[in-house]
């Protein structure tokens, strides 16, 4: 089993950047794909960007070129480098670990982006 903690979310203005960490306790981080999803108010959660546990990474079109995440299995963490924020990137964003038919979610933090 694996709990996930989210971090680095808050405000910030229009073209300003962000880090997320999410923070993994538990065994076998490096054998998970992790992700990040976001949810806006009133509208469904979507995925941000997924590496593997190969590296390879993909990413929502509406954020490539601007955000890149990353993992550090020695830490047991994943990030999300956001940059050029905009005010459509504001959500809930959401930490999430996939094996197989096993999936974990963390609490999420929230990104606020406005001027």
């Amino acid at each position: 089993q694996l709990q996930l903690v989210e971090s680095g979310g808050g405000l910030v203005q229009p073209g300003g950047s962000l880090r997320l960490s999410c923070a993994a306790s538990g065994s076998s981080f490096s054998t998970y794909t992790m992700a990040w999803y976001r949810q806006a108010p009133g509208k469904q959660r979507e995925l941000v960007a997924r590496i593997t546990t190969g590296g390879s990474t993909n990413y929502a079109d509406s954020v490539k070129g601007r955000f890149t995440i990353s993992r550090d299995n020695a830490e047991k963490t994943v990030y999300l480098q956001m940059n050029s924020l905009k005010p459509d990137d504001t959500a809930d964003y959401y930490c999430k670990a996939s094996f197989t038919i096993r999936h974990y979610w963390g609490q999420g933090t929230q990104v606020t982006v406005s001027s």
